[in-house]
């Protein structure tokens, strides 16, 4: 990148390790989907060439738990479902993050049903949730940026007095404004 021509041949470069590590950290990322419903066409879309998750560093999706870092549950949660995502936030490596994607995951949604959980943060740290139903795959850029950002300024997630995982907690704002309509609409004109 041309740094090596810019020094000296006899010269050194100090910074402190943390930097470095948290450096490393924030630009490989690599996201595990847990994609149910709609929400899941949005995140196949934010790895898709016109929106592409690759400049941010988390382009590797893996579905192994023990090869990712970051859980992104996209889409309802089943109460039947809810053990396999336990045991597969249980396996995922240290440290790791959660982004609920979408209002199913966060809330429930629409569907208020004994079936399905009302919000994953019941049963899992949720670190950034993504409000939208589904969220723009901008919006879910902007998760995945603000857990870079807590990587950076911390390193690790942080921990409570009794050694537990605290969740973050952050929710992201929309960052664009809906287009108005190219027609107004009438209702019962001729």
């Amino acid at each position: 990148m041309g740094l090596e021509a810019a020094l000296p041949e006899d010269s050194f470069l100090t910074t402190r390790l943390r930097e470095v590590i948290n450096w490393g950290r924030r630009g490989s990322v690599w996201p595990m989907p847990f994609a149910t419903a709609c929400c899941g066409i949005e995140l196949m879309a934010t790895a898709s060439s016109r929106f592409d998750l690759a400049r941010f560093g988390a382009e590797v999706m893996r579905f192994s738990p023990r090869q990712s870092d970051l859980l992104i549950v996209a889409g309802r949660v089943a109460v039947k479902m809810l053990p396999v995502l336990q045991r597969i936030y249980m396996q995922i490596t240290e440290p790791k993050w959660v982004i609920s994607m979408g209002a199913c995951a966060s809330t429930g949604g629409v569907f208020d049903t004994y079936a399905v959980v009302q919000g994953i943060d019941q049963f899992i740290p949720v670190d950034v949730y993504v409000p939208g139903c589904p969220p723009r795959p901008e919006m879910l850029i902007e998760g995945v940026m603000a857990i870079q950002r807590i990587i950076d300024r911390d390193g690790i997630p942080p921990r409570g007095p009794d050694g537990k995982r605290v969740p973050l907690r952050l929710a992201i704002e929309p960052n664009y404004q809906p287009r108005r309509q190219p027609v107004p609409l009438t209702v019962g004109e001729h």
